[in-house]
């Protein structure tokens, strides 16, 4: 390989596991794993990076920035530690999501697509999360759903994340 190592080797075993689940030739097929896994060790995927993942999946790297481009789960600048993504679709909406947006707002002090000033949370809008029997719902650094986030449910995430940091 020609471009410089931007992943760990344990990374990319991973992404060769991905790979491994399509057909012979077709690892391009692995290109969402592998920016996932990639935003996993990096925490956003610059076009350095999404171009070191076009080159081992061997595919033009204007194809991974339409995949990455596309999904709102991948982080195209750097983010907070956590990362909060509020469904604000209308099953949420009616279930409160107006008021848990206001709620966020208020205690980290940003708005969505904002990060705090130290870094510590980045606030999202997004899209369906598919739990609308849970309402209102957020997903936490794309791998925790939280339901029924109440205004202290709101308030005790925001100081367990605190603490945590």
């Amino acid at each position: 390989m020609n471009a410089p190592l931007k992943l760990t080797p344990e990374a990319l075993a991973k992404i060769d596991r991905e790979s491994a689940k399509y057909p012979a030739g077709e690892k391009r097929s692995a290109v969402m794993a592998a920016l996932a896994i990639a935003q996993d060790e990096h925490g956003w995927l610059s076009v350095e990076l999404m171009d070191f993942v076009a080159h081992y999946l061997d595919m033009p790297p204007i194809a991974v920035y339409e995949v990455a481009s596309f999904y709102a789960m991948y982080n195209l600048k750097p983010v907070g530690r956590c990362k909060l993504t509020l469904c604000t679709n209308l099953p949420c909406a009616l279930q409160g999501a107006n008021a848990a947006a206001e709620r966020l707002k208020k205690r980290l002090g940003i708005g969505f697509g904002e990060t705090t000033p130290d870094g510590a949370f980045t606030l999202k809008e997004g899209e369906c999360l598919g739990a609308c029997g849970d309402a209102p719902v957020m997903l936490m650094n794309n791998k925790t759903m939280l339901s029924w986030m109440t205004p202290e449910k709101i308030d005790a995430l925001i100081e367990s994340q605190r603490k945590a940091q």
